[in-house]
């Protein structure tokens, strides 16, 4: 019988990845309560027409890579390939923006994409969204957070940050038009993808990575040359809030972000050290998505990270962010008789002393066996309870780490020592 495998691009996180994650998901979340975000949650599964209406109908994400299917009922329903949508939906849904809201929430995201490093079809983001506040003060404050994301984690010379501006629907509107006149008297020198959106989504054609398509882009209309005033006025606050933040950028005239509901600011943390996979945080203001989806007028700016690029950086820069890992300290062993006795010390030291990891010994076997398993376990001590120690009601101290000779303690000793190291 053929053993069933995962998911292509789905992929498991075992034991010895976890506390990898669980350390930088700890960092993040650590920021974010000292900036004031508050956490919310949201199903996996959405309405497909919320995607539809929020990410566009003719980006690729819709068109190509959404997991998407029809339920008992004949509703068309889809895995989320992004958090934004959700979050606006959870955030209408819920009566939260009769007021200035700033939220984040975590989790996976699933984009029927060609698996590749760092790159998944289920991946990972912490997403971050603010409502309600409309000067480029809180689009300085979400640049600002992701900066000291990068200081804690050692990355801060490993990213760059990218900044540009949309403008507003009529300027996108105009420069489209313009667009699509200069790329169409090119069009033989078009790719497939670029051709195909050529008429839906121009746009997207400032986006190739295509290397021979560079040239013909630089050369294009440039949407600053169709910004109003107010998108003027705006990016200019925002450059002068980041010059006074000391957080460095480069104005990118082509970076365009993959989805339809951005406009002014957008942004992106890139890095040479990923390879292809340069995009380790990206985002923007999405003014006019709350009322698309049935919503008051609210201003809103947010963006995404992700976690698996963000890890991968991670070890590739500062690896040693990974090196004191939690580990279990205590490790309880004996014969079978001394279950029930050792199992009450592991309990009274998880109670005394909450910081350590205690594990008691299951299953049996020999002392011999127990002690590798105890060594296995990276345990510091092992606190060893044989048929003398038990009718002493004392343990055997033993330094797995190091060279101190074993000792008989019993568990108010125990307890001292331990708080001691």
């Amino acid at each position: 019988m053929n053993k069933i495998q995962s998911v292509r691009g789905m992929n498991d996180l075992l034991p010895d990845q976890s506390p990898r994650w669980q350390r930088v998901e700890s960092v993040v979340a650590g920021i974010l309560a000292r900036y004031g975000y508050e956490e919310m949650r949201f199903p996996l599964l959405e309405s497909t027409a919320l995607f539809s209406r929020c990410i566009g109908e003719v980006t690729d994400i819709v068109e190509k890579e959404m997991y998407s299917f029809e339920d008992r009922n004949g509703d068309s329903l889809t895995l989320r390939p992004e958090g934004t949508a959700g979050c606006v939906r959870a955030a209408i849904q819920g009566g939260l923006l009769d007021r200035p809201q700033r939220l984040w929430y975590q989790g996976p995201m699933f984009r029927h994409e060609r698996p590749q490093k760092g790159r998944l079809r289920q991946f990972h983001q912490f997403g971050v969204e603010t409502f309600g506040m409309e000067g480029p003060d809180v689009d300085a404050e979400l640049l600002a957070i992701s900066a000291a994301i990068w200081r804690e984690l050692g990355l801060a010379s490993s990213v760059r940050l990218q900044i540009n501006s949309l403008g507003s629907a009529e300027g996108r509107r105009q420069h489209r038009q313009q667009l699509v006149e200069y790329f169409s008297q090119h069009a033989d020198q078009l790719d497939d993808d670029s051709r195909r959106r050529l008429h839906t989504n121009p746009l997207r054609i400032l986006d190739s990575k295509n290397p021979a398509l560079q040239e013909l882009i630089g050369s294009a209309p440039r949407l600053a040359d169709f910004l109003d005033e107010e998108a003027r006025t705006h990016f200019a606050g925002l450059c002068e809030l980041l010059d006074g933040l000391g957080i460095e950028y480069q104005v990118n005239p082509r970076l365009v972000r993959g989805l339809d509901y951005y406009s002014k600011t957008v942004f992106e943390w890139v890095t040479d050290d990923l390879g292809a996979q340069g995009t380790v945080c990206g985002g923007g203001r999405y003014d006019a998505l709350v009322a698309q989806l049935g919503g008051p007028e609210t201003t809103a700016c947010g963006f995404g990270l992700g976690i698996e690029r963000l890890i991968l950086l991670v070890e590739t820069i500062n690896p040693g962010f990974f090196a004191d890992l939690p580990q279990v300290d205590v490790y309880l062993l004996g014969v079978p008789q001394a279950t029930v006795h050792n199992m009450q010390l592991a309990d009274r030291i998880r109670r005394e002393l909450p910081a350590l990891r205690v594990v008691c010994h299951c299953g049996g076997g020999s002392f011999k066996s127990q002690f590798k398993r105890a060594d296995r376990s990276g345990a510091i001590w092992a606190l060893v309870c044989g048929e003398t120690e038990l009718a002493s009601h004392q343990w055997g101290v033993k330094d797995l780490r190091g060279e101190t000779e074993q000792r008989s303690l019993d568990e108010a000793e125990i307890i001292a020592l331990l708080r001691s190291r």
